[in-house]
């Protein structure tokens, strides 16, 4: 099995933490999406597997009209194998979800999530982010505390897969503002949760900002207790911690996520946007006018590099850690050799020692006490 992700490199406005590809002025959105159309065709030969994911990722997707995604949908289905119970995620916005405007097709009278629905989507991961203003406004985001409750409420008479986006560690965020976040969450009885520690990334406006002492700089020890109060509050609540960020009713785990951490095969559509097969990733040009000029020569916009069987033990280890199944240690002999998995074990002894990891039978998972380290316990492992 496979999957394909597409791009949609456009937002209402630039949220201050974000450093993700993408452009406010919607201008070439018509000329972009015939790109990522033409994408589609052109490298339809890549996936050999059925296509088990759809996912329409950004940017905000829930910019494009109807017929906008109906349009990506069916080249996926004209060009590509497809299972028969494929997952079609949609990224989206709580705003654009209660615009109830008609689509552009004239006699098709309907909301706009009744209408993700008879395209095909069947998932909807909203980007909450948070149920406060405070938080929203620092932030930058183009919805109000009272519009992220609303769309979920309206969102689940159509759909019943659904994940929300929820941020902690944002300055400012106390411990019971985030406990109170998870508990709206829960209340609201949301199948899946994606929680993601707020980060600093360069060349945003939330960097500037705390350079110039605007906003306080973000606490990694808030971020950990806010992660552990995240633990406690999903456990009770019955919601499986299957990948460090991802907690999910049984049933509701993401399939596309999922299939990202077991290493299978993807193809990523559109500007900026990442492909691996096994043996090599690619990735397109991040810019909206270069990719639709290559696209429209019939020439790839992208670049790829082949992975080292280094390469891919470091990888291996670093997405089996994040996950509830860990990292097995006959697949490391069985895929590297006996060299790798003596070394594997030898690195691991001191987190072994210490509790952060823990070995059941031949596979080695982060304990509760490791969580939060997780990437930099994975990297303790890694092969220099």
């Amino acid at each position: 099995m496979s999957g394909i992700y597409i791009h949609i490199p456009f937002c209402k406005q630039a949220c201050h933490y974000c450093d993700f590809h993408f452009s406010t002025s919607l201008k070439k959105k018509t000329e972009l999406v015939n790109a990522l159309c033409q994408e589609l065709v052109l490298r339809k030969e890549e996936l050999k597997d059925e296509v088990e994911t759809i996912y329409l990722g950004g940017g905000t997707p829930s910019l494009l009209s109807i017929e906008d995604l109906r349009l990506l949908i069916s080249e996926v289905y004209n060009n590509y194998e497809v299972s028969e119970n494929p997952e079609i995620t949609l990224e989206a916005n709580p705003d654009d979800l209660l615009d109830v405007s008609l689509s552009a097709v004239e006699d098709l009278a309907e909301t706009k999530l009744l209408a993700f629905k008879n395209i095909g989507i069947n998932r909807l991961s909203i980007g909450i982010q948070s149920f406060f203003e405070e938080d929203l406004k620092l932030m930058n985001r183009a919805h109000n505390a009272s519009e992220a409750l609303e769309c979920i409420k309206e969102a689940k008479k159509y759909f019943e897969n659904i994940s929300i986006d929820l941020i902690y560690g944002i300055p400012g965020m106390s411990d019971e503002r985030w406990k109170k976040n998870l508990e709206i969450a829960l209340k609201l009885d949301v199948p899946h949760l994606s929680c993601y520690a707020l980060t600093v990334e360069p060349k945003t406006a939330l960097k500037k900002f705390i350079e110039k002492g605007i906003v306080p700089p973000v606490d990694e020890d808030v971020a950990k207790k806010h992660y552990e109060i995240l633990l406690s509050e999903t456990e009770k609540a019955g919601l499986e911690n299957y990948e460090f960020s991802n907690f999910g009713k049984p049933g509701f785990h993401s399939r596309n996520n999922t299939a990202y951490w077991e290493g299978k095969p993807y193809l990523g559509i559109g500007p900026s946007a990442h492909s691996y097969n096994g043996k090599s990733r690619s990735w397109n040009v991040a810019n909206n006018t270069k990719y639709i000029k290559s696209i429209e020569a019939g020439i790839l916009p992208s670049e790829s590099e082949i992975l080292s069987k280094e390469d891919k033990y470091n990888e291996y280890i670093m997405t089996g850690l994040r996950t509830k199944k860990g990292v097995s240690l006959e697949k490391v002999e069985s895929e590297f050799g006996e060299k790798y998995s003596e070394y594997l074990l030898k690195q691991a002894e001191n987190s072994l020692k210490t509790g952060l990891l823990i070995q059941e039978n031949q596979t080695l998972k982060i304990s509760k006490k490791g969580k939060f380290l997780s990437d930099g316990i994975a990297a303790d492992l890694f092969w220099i």
